[in-house]
């Protein structure tokens, strides 16, 4: 057996009503002032009321930072950061989803270490820690509560970069699932995939491991028996609970494992045309496993086995393709666009998309399956 580490965020507090706890955690480290990255969904919502409610009345002065958007430019880690400095925050609580999270990872960085984000980019570029973190996920996705990585595109250049350092873990992940309880089906939809996507590609990573196996593999039990219910009936608790818990086991899976060529063939959709980082995942995802499936077959079986859907498998050979076809159907039932034309990506970039996806490094190391930028096109292209 290989050696191997296991990492993840300083403590996970999970639960109905955690969201309450806030003001006791954030305590630890005085009375502020905390800057609060909120995803701007919630900047007039009763969420924002009650944080900064509760926080006030246990003595911590709070400064609220809303600029953040959809896949998130460096530029608002940057204004988050200054604005973390000049009113001498002690501690960063990011809340939202995996955007505003990053956006909460990233300026916490930068508020403790100088520069900008593209200074950053890369593996272990981070020279020291910035302020400590408390991560409030509001969508069962990214796991970015629990990751080291921080992703942001740059509207400028139009190109997708991740930080990561093991500075990026926070200090605390406080997952809630009554805050999931309003997401919408849509949101549900690629959120969830994208969850899953960050599970399997982590049990099938070249860099898997014992218990980054045993965390993706509960992952994708989970969210295989629970997505399709939490997409089709949003009040559904224990959907949303099995949801929540599988995105985080999933987070941990991809942060001590790494993902695959699903990920590094989103990164040119998310830079370019702006498509959302889980919707790229899950129309990707198909089309990639259906390449990697030869690769270790058994694994692929194995994940198929925990998918909801019917059929035993008499071969490794059998079950993998059964786990492709599972996780089609999974898509088609929760509305997940099938082609790449459906997002109006045209055809004429995949000379541009390709190469870009194999600089991508880490990701297209990790895959199962040697990939070339010509495998990467041919991919690109069977999507239409």
């Amino acid at each position: 057996m290989n050696s191997f580490s296991f990492n993840g965020a300083g403590e996970v507090i999970f639960g109905r009503g955690a969201v309450s706890r806030l003001p006791e955690l954030a305590g630890r480290y005085g009375k502020g002032p905390v800057l609060v990255a909120l995803d701007p969904y919630f900047s007039r919502s009763v969420l924002k009321e009650r944080v900064a409610r509760e926080l006030k009345a246990a003595g911590i002065a709070a400064v609220f930072f809303d600029q953040i958007e959809a896949e998130p430019d460096p530029r608002s880690a940057e204004a988050g950061a200054r604005t973390a400095r000049r009113k001498g925050c002690n501690l960063v609580i990011g809340i939202g989803g995996g955007s505003a999270l990053d956006t909460a990872k990233g300026l916490a960085i930068l508020a403790g270490n100088p520069g900008k984000v593209t200074d950053y980019v890369g593996l272990d570029r981070v020279p020291g820690p910035g302020l400590p973190t408390i991560l409030v996920p509001t969508t069962a996705g990214t796991g970015s509560e629990v990751t080291f990585t921080a992703v942001f595109t740059s509207r400028k250049t139009k190109s997708k970069g991740g930080i990561n350092s093991r500075f990026l873990y926070p200090a605390v992940a406080l997952l809630d699932p009554d805050l999931t309880l309003s997401l919408p089906p849509a949101v549900t939809a690629q959120t969830g995939m994208d969850a899953l996507t960050h599970a399997m590609e982590a049990y099938t990573s070249n860099k898997a491991n014992p218990l980054s196996d045993l965390v993706a593999l509960k992952a994708v039990a989970l969210i295989g028996g629970s997505l399709k219910r939490a997409v089709q009936k949003g009040s559904d608790l224990e959907a949303r609970e099995n949801m929540l818990l599988g995105s985080l086991l999933a987070g941990l899976a991809l942060a001590n494992a790494g993902v695959t060529a699903v990920h590094a063939m989103a990164y040119p959709l998310g830079a370019l045309f702006n498509i959302p980082h889980g919707l790229a995942n899950a129309v990707l995802l198909p089309y990639v496993l259906e390449f990697n499936r030869s690769a270790c077959p058994e694994r692929f079986a194995r994940l198929g086995a925990l998918l909801a859907g019917t059929g035993e498998a008499s071969t490794a050979e059998q079950g993998a393709r059964q786990c492709v076809r599972k996780v089609v159907r999974l898509s088609r039932a929760i509305g997940i666009p099938e082609k790449l034309s459906d997002l109006k990506i045209p055809r004429k970039a995949i000379p541009q998309m390709a190469p870009a996806a194999l600089k991508v490094a880490r990701p297209i190391e990790n895959n199962p399956r040697p990939i070339t930028e010509e495998d990467i096109a041919a991919l690109y292209r069977k999507m239409y």
